[in-house]
C-alpha cells in the first residue's frame, strides 16, 4: 500500500443543511491565547456529559483520557508538545511514544489518485458511468450501496486498522463518514451506518477503541453502529459542540482552524473537552504555515 496525502477541514465543506446545535448552555472560560505547549496540565476531567453519558466500550478497548492534551498531526508526525497526551496521525506512520495515539484513516473514499487502487465496481457512479467525486478533495467516492460492496470495502479498511494495531496504536478515526452528502444522492445514511458499523466491530476486535470523525448529525446513533468517541472538526466555529457532548460525553477531541472557532469553542467547552487550533493544512512543527493554539 503506497503513502497518500492526508488533508484536514473536512466539516467545512459540509453541505448546509448539516444539524447546528445551540450554545446557549455553554459555560464561559476565559480566552484563548496562543501556545505551543499543549495546554493544560491538569489532571484530565474524566466526568461524563449528564445529557449523555459515553457507554462502556468492549473490556478490552481503551478510550482515550477525557480533557486531555490533544495534537493532530495527520499530514505529518512530529515531537508532541509538553502536556500534550492524545495524538492522531495517519496510519502510515509511527504512533508518537508514551502517547495515547489515534490512527486516522480514509474509509469512505479512494484517496485523491488513487482510485487504481480500488476495483472499479467500488468507485461510486452515476448512470452514465460518471465516478462521483468529492470535488473539494479530488476523491472518488466509494460505492457501498450493498452488503456485498460494503464487505469488500470494509476488507480493505480493515487491513489498515490492523496495520494500526501491530504499530501501537490505541484507536481509530474513519474519515468520510459524510460521504453519503457527497454522493449525487446516491448513497443514504444507512449505507455508511452499514458500512461503519462492520469497521467499528473489527476495530474492537483489535482491540482498538473507533471515533466518529465530524458528522453531528449522526451522533445520535452511535451506540448502534458502536463508537466510542468523536474527532470533531471546527464544532466551535459550526456551533456543533454541544451535539457531540450530548452523544460522546467529555470525549470529544475538537479540532478548529480559525481564531474565532478556538475562542467559541473554548469559551464554551474548553473545561470539558479537548480542542487545539491548527493551521488548515495541518503542517507538523518547523514546517511553513504551522500554527497551534489551544484555550
Amino acid at each position: 500500500m503506497s503513502n497518500h496525502p492526508v488533508r484536514s477541514g473536512r466539516s467545512r465543506r459540509r453541505v448546509a443543511a448539516a444539524l447546528a446545535v445551540s450554545a446557549a448552555a455553554a459555560l464561559v472560560l476565559s480566552s484563548c491565547s496562543s501556545s505551543s505547549d499543549g495546554g493544560d496540565n491538569s489532571e484530565p476531567d474524566t466526568t461524563e456529559s449528564a445529557s449523555g453519558p459515553a457507554l462502556p466500550p468492549p473490556s478490552s478497548v481503551t478510550l482515550p483520557p477525557a480533557h486531555a492534551g490533544f495534537d493532530y498531526q495527520i499530514a505529518g508526525p512530529y515531537q508532541p508538545p509538553a502536556g500534550v497526551t492524545v495524538v492522531s496521525r495517519d496510519h502510515a506512520v509511527a504512533p508518537a511514544a508514551g502517547m495515547y495515539n489515534i490512527c486516522y484513516v480514509n474509509a469512505f473514499q479512494a484517496q485523491s489518485g488513487a482510485e487504481k487502487e480500488w476495483d472499479p465496481d467500488l468507485l461510486l457512479r452515476e448512470a452514465n458511468g460518471k465516478i462521483v467525486y468529492d470535488t473539494n478533495w479530488n476523491e472518488a467516492v466509494l460505492d457501498i450501496r450493498t452488503d456485498a460492496k460494503r464487505q469488500r470495502v470494509a476488507q480493505k479498511v480493515d487491513a489498515w486498522i490492523d496495520e494500526c494495531a501491530a504499530k501501537g496504536y490505541n484507536a481509530v478515526e474513519p474519515d468520510n463518514y459524510d460521504s453519503y452528502t457527497r454522493s449525487a444522492g446516491l448513497l443514504t445514511v444507512a449505507d455508511v451506518e452499514a458500512l461503519q458499523t462492520v469497521i467499528a466491530a473489527h476495530a474492537h476486535e483489535k482491540k482498538l477503541a473507533i471515533g466518529q470523525k465530524n458528522t453531528v448529525e449522526l451522533a445520535g446513533d452511535r451506540q448502534k453502529v458502536g463508537l466510542d468517541f468523536a474527532v470533531a472538526e471546527e464544532c466551535g466555529e459550526q456551533d456543533e459542540c454541544n451535539g457531540y457532548v450530548d452523544a460522546f460525553g467529555d470525549r470529544v477531541y475538537v479540532i478548529e482552524y480559525t481564531a474565532k472557532g478556538l475562542s467559541k469553542a473554548c469559551k464554551g467547552w474548553g473545561d470539558k473537552l479537548s480542542i487545539v487550533r491548527r493551521d488548515k493544512n495541518v503542517q507538523p512543527l518547523g514546517k511553513s504555515g504551522n500554527l497551534r493554539q489551544t484555550c
